[in-house]
């Protein structure tokens, strides 16, 4: 994996929010991925790439309606649910709230993007085949170089995971692992 330049890539962290880091998710838990997700953030930040951080709310009525046969868990989420956890913000980071799977969809992220000169955007966080994926392909779609840093990502399930990875994010993105990251 050659070196990334870190005037034109940043880091997108998709929603390592309370509320979604607590719940049962596989191949690894939401700790791991908080774990990862702080030691990636930190190099980013130590090369002067930009962090991205997005977590996803709804307040009553705001929630997509369109009629599916499976719809997501609604109902009530303690008042904490939406708030990123502990120590993953930091000071100069963007915050984006969304209000979607996907963190392009009704939001600034295009532009905050855009206005930092980014082309390149490394993205991880919950859930793969959720979160990570509609954004990876929004950020495809919108023409940026994408990558998946597969260990800073997880899903509800083991399969679902491994499905995004291996026939989705090919063909959208390169798949990288954290140690393969370095900046030029």
């Amino acid at each position: 994996m050659p070196a990334f330049d870190p005037k034109t890539t940043a880091l997108i962290l998709i929603d390592l929010q309370k509320g979604i880091v607590a719940m049962d998710l596989a191949p690894r838990t939401g700790a791991e991925i908080v774990t990862t997700s702080h030691a990636l953030a930190a190099r980013f930040r130590e090369a002067g790439a930009p962090v991205i951080l997005v977590h996803v709310d709804f307040q009553p009525g705001e929630a997509p309606s369109q009629a599916v046969d499976a719809p997501m868990g609604g109902g009530e989420r303690p008042a904490d649910w939406a708030e990123l956890v502990e120590g993953v913000r930091h000071d100069g980071d963007v915050i984006v709230l969304k209000h979607h799977w996907g963190a392009f969809t009704g939001t600034d992220l295009d532009l905050q993007l855009r206005r930092r000169g980014v082309k390149t955007v490394l993205i991880g966080g919950i859930a793969t085949n959720f979160g990570v994926e509609s954004t990876a392909r929004s950020a495809w779609e919108h023409s940026y170089d994408v990558v998946i840093v597969e260990d800073a990502c997880t899903s509800a399930k083991a399969e679902l995971h491994d499905f995004a990875v291996k026939a989705i994010f090919p063909r959208i993105s390169r798949v990288v692992t954290t140690d393969a990251i370095h900046f030029g």
